[in-house]
């Protein structure tokens, strides 16, 4: 080995002590998100006392835009491997391939855990604003795996609306991958590759959703309505900033309350997220259930629910809670959050079953396809954050039918 390549041991000490404290940090990020993660935390955790790891981070804030960093690096390194091969079916199913073989190492130990992106926004300048240039790059990368030949027709929205949408199901994936043993992940890169790939419609099967009327909560009590106007404030905050973020201040003076009357209706910040989730819920039960009162098949009770769901994201009745708030709430209530977005999933999955017993849908997976349909429409409310000036009575066409009719579909 040549001089110049010898790392001199003190900086592989350095740089293998470093990583530690970034995968200690990693793991305590998922679990209690950027606020919820202390230099104290991470130092128990690896050993070490509180001084030693500012040796390495001086700022709590240093650490965490180091585990998200860290994070997206793995992702690019995947995805730099995808682009090897020659057509965009084969990256997407090589990304997969690999992003399944590092969960499974990260589920043995053999690999340490990669970040979730959910609490990035948790970030202050100018941590938020390096990192968020960062994974921009990343997701130009993913975008890439489009472009080939054949695939002029795909416009760069269009590709940034099935890039978001794909990235989402990565990262959702984190939540509903552990009720899965280790030797099922082949049949899991299947069966997700097959729904990405070709969609839940039959053969011949076209995108015509119908107009859907849901009944609101609020249409008829005032004093609901009042709550509804609250949240949805609330809401949008939060989606756009951050639990960290949306301070008491801010929604305060979103809500055009003083902090005193916030408190007056929410004992804490997380009885109101709550409270902002169970909306959500609601709202996509109620969707639902009038989806399925539709005449017709179950394809066309589906691409409508859908359509609804995305379109209200985008409408001034929208948005619908992101699903990123979750890791900051304590263990607890986050649980119950996801076991009520498991129960909208469920409903999903017996729409989808009942179609492939008709023959309007697809035999895939109802679990995982039902999985991938509820965070496709959770991601919605970000869409016009990546496809500039996105229309309402265009975004269900340009986002939702991809996922559910195959993301290479012309």
């Amino acid at each position: 080995m040549d001089d110049a390549t010898v790392i001199p041991a003190s900086t592989a000490r350095y740089a293998k002590k470093r990583e530690a404290v970034v995968a200690a940090a990693t793991e305590i990020l998922n679990h209690r998100g950027v606020r919820g993660m202390t230099l104290a935390g991470v130092a128990a955790s690896v050993g070490l006392i509180t001084t030693s790891v500012t040796y390495y981070f001086k700022k709590k804030e240093d650490l965490a835009s180091a585990v998200f960093l860290s994070g997206i690096a793995r992702y690019d390194a995947m995805i730099s491997e995808a682009l090897k091969e020659t057509t965009p079916q084969a990256r997407l199913h090589r990304f997969i391939t690999l992003y399944l073989d590092m969960k499974a190492q990260i589920r043995t130990g053999a690999e340490p855990a990669i970040p979730t992106f959910s609490d990035v926004r948790a970030l202050t300048q100018p941590h938020l604003g390096h990192v968020s240039a960062v994974y921009a790059e990343m997701f130009r990368k993913v975008r890439s795996l489009f472009d080939a030949p054949g695939f002029d027709w795909l416009d760069h929205r269009g590709a940034n609306a099935r890039t978001h949408m794909l990235m989402e199901q990565m990262f959702w994936m984190s939540v509903w991958l552990p009720r899965y043993e280790l030797e099922d992940y082949p049949r899991i890169r299947d069966r997700f590759y097959d729904i990405l790939e070709c969609g839940l419609g039959v053969a011949g099967a076209a995108w015509t959703p119908s107009a859907l009327e849901v009944e609101t909560a609020a249409a008829c009590d005032p004093q609901a309505a009042s709550r509804e106007t609250f949240l949805v404030a609330a809401t949008r905050l939060i989606n756009r900033q951050g639990y960290r973020g949306a301070s008491v201040e801010k929604i305060s003076a979103e809500l055009n309350v003083t902090k005193g009357s916030f408190y007056h209706h929410n004992e804490a910040k997380d009885d109101l997220v709550v409270q902002c989730f169970d909306r959500t819920f609601e709202i996509m039960r109620r969707t639902q259930s009038a989806a399925m009162k539709l005449p017709g098949d179950q394809w066309t009770r589906l691409t409508t629910a859908a359509a609804t769901l995305v379109e209200q994201q985008l409408s001034e009745a929208g948005p619908l809670l992101r699903t990123s708030a979750l890791s900051a709430l304590p263990e607890a209530i986050r649980a119950d959050m996801v076991r009520q977005s498991n129960r909208v999933s469920d409903r999903f999955s017996a729409m989808i079953s009942d179609g492939v017993a008709e023959g309007s849908v697809r035999p895939v997976d109802p679990v995982i396809a039902a999985q991938m349909l509820n965070a496709t429409l959770n991601a919605a409310a970000e869409l016009g954050f990546w496809v500039k000036g996105v229309k309402i009575d265009e975004a269900a066409a340009l986002y939702a039918r991809p996922m559910l009719m195959g993301v290479f579909t012309r």
